[in-house]
């Protein structure tokens, strides 16, 4: 997927986020974007994914040569990021039901090989309001990652992750996207990123 944005700018009241950011993020390419904490980066997700609008400027979206509007684009789109919810109620088993409801995974992956992926077996038919803060942040990642899109994006990944967790998360990009269009978000921690091509810098306002 090809997203370009040209004097792109969000605001909230009479704030402004971000403004005057162009950039294009071209299909199978693999980006970080950094900034600090209020720089934009969970907005300018939002923004990319097709879950909030600009207040100035304009974003194109196209896959495969055509044009998409911003309402169709989270079909193409999967999403790891800690202020996503899931149904706490929900076992694990449950969760990946669910989201194979709206998201194929690659490869008619199972809901039993992607737990085993997941490296969860273990956890199978636990509430995820149960689940460590690391345990959360791998079923979103796993989720997102094994999902069959063009787009992934991905905030802040490693939060929560202990060193072992990291290694999985990058051996899962490794083998699960590397022929996408990947964006992560990131506050500066190589190790979230350390696949990326490009580095796009987010400033104050």
């Amino acid at each position: 997927m090809n997203i370009t944005l040209t004097n792109a700018g969000k605001k909230y009241g009479r704030n402004w986020i971000f403004r005057n950011f162009s950039h294009p993020f071209v299909a199978g390419k693999r980006y970080v974007t950094i900034g600090p904490n209020g720089s934009g980066k969970s907005t300018l997700l939002k923004i990319v994914s097709g879950g909030a609008t600009l207040s100035e400027g304009n974003i194109e979206f196209t896959n495969g040569g055509k044009a998409l509007k911003p309402e169709d684009v989270f079909t193409h789109v999967s999403i790891a990021a800690p202020w996503l919810d899931i149904p706490e109620e929900y076992t694990l088993e449950e969760i990946i039901i669910f989201h194979t409801q709206f998201k194929i995974l690659q490869k008619n992956i199972s809901v039993k090989e992607a737990i085993k992926i997941m490296e969860m077996e273990h956890t199978r038919d636990k509430h995820y309001r149960n689940f460590s803060s690391g345990m959360k942040q791998r079923v979103k990642l796993g989720l997102a990652i094994l999902s069959d899109t063009p787009l992934l994006l991905l905030d802040e990944p490693v939060t929560a992750l202990d060193a072992k967790a990291v290694k999985w998360y990058q051996d899962m990009i490794a083998q699960y996207a590397m022929n996408r269009t990947i964006i992560v978000f990131s506050n500066n921690r190589e190790e979230e990123f350390g696949f990326c091509e490009e580095r796009v810098e987010l400033k104050t306002q």
